[in-house]
């Protein structure tokens, strides 16, 4: 028996992640967009798909991966409401969600950390929560 070729899992669950949060009406109500890359006259508020870790998940039989994924809301709502409410549908959409990951086999999702913070810089307005999740994946067979 041959194992599948090993191909990184970071831009397949990305992609996976990223068509999931969109396909959430409720969420696509809340955020001018999930992006992979911010313009500079961006609305808010939003969410910018933001950097991935991935380590190997591999065993004996087969290739794995686990990617942490960082997504990152950007509000400009007095205070973190808008915001948290925000991450609290994302969490909805992810958390222990399946999701469609292009030559992969998805394991499992789960929310990792959520922090908030304000941009520093005058006038400090700009409320921003990053949020993590580990996805667990395997190579699909060949």
């Amino acid at each position: 028996m041959s194992l599948p070729t090993p191909g990184l899992a970071a831009l397949p669950t990305r992609d996976a992640v990223r068509e999931a949060l969109r396909a959430d009406g409720a969420l696509s109500a809340m955020v001018k967009g999930v992006l992979e890359w911010v313009p500079e006259k961006q609305p808010y508020p939003f969410i910018d798909m933001g950097e991935a870790i991935e380590t190997p998940a591999n065993a004996h039989d087969r290739h794995g991966a686990e990617v942490l994924h960082t997504l990152h809301i950007w509000s400009k709502h007095r205070g973190y409401a808008e915001a948290l409410t925000i991450a609290a549908r994302v969490l909805q959409t992810l958390d222990h969600k399946p999701l469609t990951i292009v030559g992969h086999r998805w394991c499992w999702t789960r929310f990792v950390s959520l922090q908030t913070l304000t941009d520093p810089e005058p006038p400090g307005d700009i409320r921003h929560v990053p949020m993590t999740f580990r996805i667990g994946t395997e190579v699909e067979p060949t």
